[in-house]
């Protein structure tokens, strides 16, 4: 889910097309594989916005924020599946706490 986010930001913003992404979006991309593959939470979360521990540095936070917040409300054309999951996940967080 995050790669096609990164893509589609990357791809309305930096004007990118085909699979390559910028030199901007492509070292976010990797960071965001490295940071699920050392996640100890994966096996029991669903999304990393319901996770309560931060595990991403404070500048690729603010990267993939940008990125979330730009490509978050448009995933529901290209991923509408997902992007149903991620709103009940979201609500059911919210009623949780």
């Amino acid at each position: 889910m995050v790669e096609k986010m990164i893509r589609l930001y990357c791809r309305k913003n930096h004007g990118r097309k085909g699979e390559s992404l910028c030199t901007e979006c492509d070292p976010l991309r990797i960071y965001a594989f490295e940071r699920c593959d050392k996640c100890p939470y994966m096996e029991t979360k669903t999304f990393c916005s319901n996770c309560d521990t931060p595990c991403y540095r404070p500048d690729m936070r603010e990267s993939i924020r940008n990125v979330m917040r730009f490509s978050g409300p448009r995933m529901i054309y290209h991923s509408p599946r997902m992007a149903m999951k991620y709103v009940m996940e979201k609500r059911k967080k919210r009623r949780q706490q």
